[in-house]
């Protein structure tokens, strides 16, 4: 394993998909905490649903798959969901959880036949990259070894979703950083908060545009299953480990970094341990691995033995 490793063939075919899978998981881990403790952690999975039938339109006007089109696309849709919701609720006079029920479920469905019935299937751009993502078709072709790290030219020629991912990750790191107070005080009291004068609900709204930013940057590579559980799992994990926000935040980090690597690794190696020759899907197995450290940190994270001593 070590000497495939430090092999230039690891750093061309392995490292691209792993980094973008890293910085995926990272990017939706972060704001995911937020959305955990505000009861909103399906926000993420409302938006990796409306998302697809944006981007296949996108795909269609365009006959591109870049990535500008693509965002561009999935924000249309989001705000066509957002119109519908409301109309929705309004017409058939049933709480928002249903309407965005029915709207997130239909918008899903739509996306899906466009692909079956459109010539986006003649691309990457089919219900499998929807689901699973383009994680193993990410190579780095230029690269010529980890001295590769270090030769700007190479970098230059890394998968376009690796800085696109990464410049996400740091634009949410630095936004969730500056107002990072506010943040914690309308989604612990939000009462308190809209007493002293923040805007709530814009701050509500900038960080549901956040998550939207997030889904869509990492939909295109690592697909809605990364996307979903990454918003879940890795926060839901860290909330049994401690008390603690900043504590939280930092384990969910962790959490999803483990996922992404570890599943990455046990993805493209794990088969061959065992005498098989396959591999299996990338973001299949990060996913089980972000649902495995959520189980283990449900049977014994610290937060569940002190509520089972107390409960004794």
């Amino acid at each position: 394993m070590i000497e495939e490793i430090l092999s230039p063939e690891f750093v061309m075919i392995s490292l691209p998909p792993m980094l973008v899978g890293l910085l995926a998981c990272l990017a939706c881990a972060l704001p995911g905490n937020f959305l955990l403790l505000r009861r909103q952690a399906l926000i993420g999975d409302a938006i990796s649903h409306v998302a697809l039938p944006g981007i296949v339109l996108a795909f269609l006007l365009t006959g591109t798959v870049a990535a500008w089109p693509m965002l561009l696309g999935a924000g249309a849709a989001a705000l066509v969901a957002v119109a519908l919701i409301e109309a929705v609720r309004r017409l058939g006079r049933i709480e928002s959880g249903a309407a965005m029920g029915v709207v997130f479920t239909a918008l899903f469905a739509a996306g899906v036949l466009l692909l079956e019935r459109s010539d986006a299937s003649s691309v990457h751009l089919d219900v499998q990259h929807a689901l699973y993502g383009n994680l193993e078709s990410l190579i780095w072709f230029d690269a010529m070894g980890w001295g590769s790290l270090l030769d700007p030219a190479a970098l230059a020629t890394l998968p376009e979703a690796a800085p696109r991912l990464a410049v996400v990750l740091v634009a949410i790191a630095l936004l969730t950083r500056l107002f990072w107070k506010e943040l914690a005080l309308t989604t612990f009291d939000p009462a308190h908060a809209s007493a002293i004068g923040l805007p709530t609900g814009l701050i509500g709204a900038g960080l549901a545009a956040a998550t939207a930013v997030a889904a869509v940057a990492a939909f295109d590579a690592v697909g809605s299953i990364i996307v979903i559980a990454m918003f879940v799992c890795p926060p839901a994990a860290a909330r049994l480990m401690t008390d603690r926000l900043g504590r939280q935040v930092a384990w969910s980090l962790v959490f999803a970094a483990i996922s992404a690597i570890g599943g990455y690794v046990l993805a493209g190696y794990g088969p061959g341990w065992f005498g098989r020759p396959d591999a299996v899907s990338a973001a299949g197995m990060i996913a089980v691995v972000a649902g495995a450290i959520l189980a283990a940190a449900c049977l014994a994270g610290p937060r569940r033995r002190r509520a089972g001593a107390t409960a004794a």
